[in-house]
């Protein structure tokens, strides 16, 4: 079988493929399989284009990748296509969903710039992402690249977090984000979903993860969340904070983003270690429902800052 057309995802753009010909028959060619892992540790983003988008094309896919998380019930919305289940059901509806304002402009289902699991110890690899629901207007998956911003970040903010760990919990509240929030971002209206999270981080350790890191094949990649990011490790003081704020709005100032019009008839998939990822968020009349799955595997940088057992003591 023919490999895989793989072409850049946009000219101007250091990082993303586009990829044509995925199908359920060319998964089960062996050399098809490693063309996928190569591509998208080369290319950090995969578009997969012109495809029949179904679950069991989205969970073939995904295991190319590595083995799935399975998804608990009671932490998470999810299917049940995969036994054990390990598809994540991401709705928005407007019933019950968070409202924020940015630049005067009312939008629901809009995230900050993150890469997932910061507050754990572990970080998994990658996702595989595919629509079910596609709003009419915004909605759109953002991407940047960890690798272009290190090397765009002003070189005096590069020296001066390389080096430095950043601490994570699970507080979803964008109430309490403190680094990389817009400037002109008002919460209108908080989704009840966000209260459980935020209660369940009190009960947890934080997280660490290095701001700067590098991979094997020689890139140094800044992957800071500035989502759930609470501050730097050992400098939890004015200074410290004024610096991360600092860095993360720099390199999202600098940063050369892509952001995804989905349609129907596609998948992407992308490298949890190397990029960041947001959603534009949409008009709050609208619906939003999209499908995502997880890839496990560990770069071996993160930690726990304590004990769950002290924390609890504490």
């Amino acid at each position: 079988m023919a490999l895989l057309t793989v072409n850049p995802l946009r000219d101007d753009l250091s990082f993303g493929a586009r990829v044509g010909g995925l199908s359920l028959d060319a998964l089960n060619d062996d050399a098809v399989r490693a063309q996928l892992i190569a591509v998208l540790d080369e290319h950090g983003v995969l578009l997969f284009e012109n495809v029949d988008p179904t679950s069991a094309l989205h969970i073939a896919l995904s295991r190319v990748f590595g083995s799935l998380k399975e998804i608990q019930a009671q932490v998470v919305a999810r299917t049940e296509d995969d036994t054990p289940p390990t598809v994540i059901d991401i709705r928005h509806d407007p019933e019950d969903a968070g409202i924020v304002e940015i630049d005067g402009q009312q939008i629901s289902h809009w995230l900050p710039w993150h890469f997932d699991h910061c507050y754990n110890d572990t970080l998994w690899h990658a996702a595989v992402l595919r629509p079910v629901v596609i709003p009419s207007e915004g909605g759109l998956t953002g991407f940047v690249d960890g690798i272009q911003m290190y090397r765009a970040l002003p070189a005096d903010l590069r020296a001066r977090i390389d080096g430095l760990n950043i601490l994570y919990t699970l507080d979803v509240l964008y109430e309490n984000m403190r680094f990389g929030k817009p400037a002109s971002f008002r919460e209108i209206r908080i989704p009840p979903t966000a209260y459980g999270p935020t209660s369940m981080a009190k009960d947890l350790p934080r997280g660490v993860h290095p701001a700067v890191w590098t991979r094997a094949t020689g890139e140094k990649v800044l992957h800071i969340s500035p989502w759930m990011a609470v501050g730097i490790e050992h400098h939890e003081d004015a200074d410290g904070d004024a610096l991360l704020e600092d860095v993360c709005q720099a390199m999202l100032a600098h940063a050369t983003p892509y952001y995804h019009h989905w349609q129907p008839t596609e998948l992407m998939a992308w490298d949890n270690w190397r990029m960041l990822h947001s959603v534009t968020g949409t008009r709050p009349v609208n619906r939003r429902r999209m499908q995502r799955t997880t890839i496990l595997g560990d770069y071996g940088l993160g930690y726990f800052e304590k004990p769950r057992e002290a924390v609890r003591a504490s």
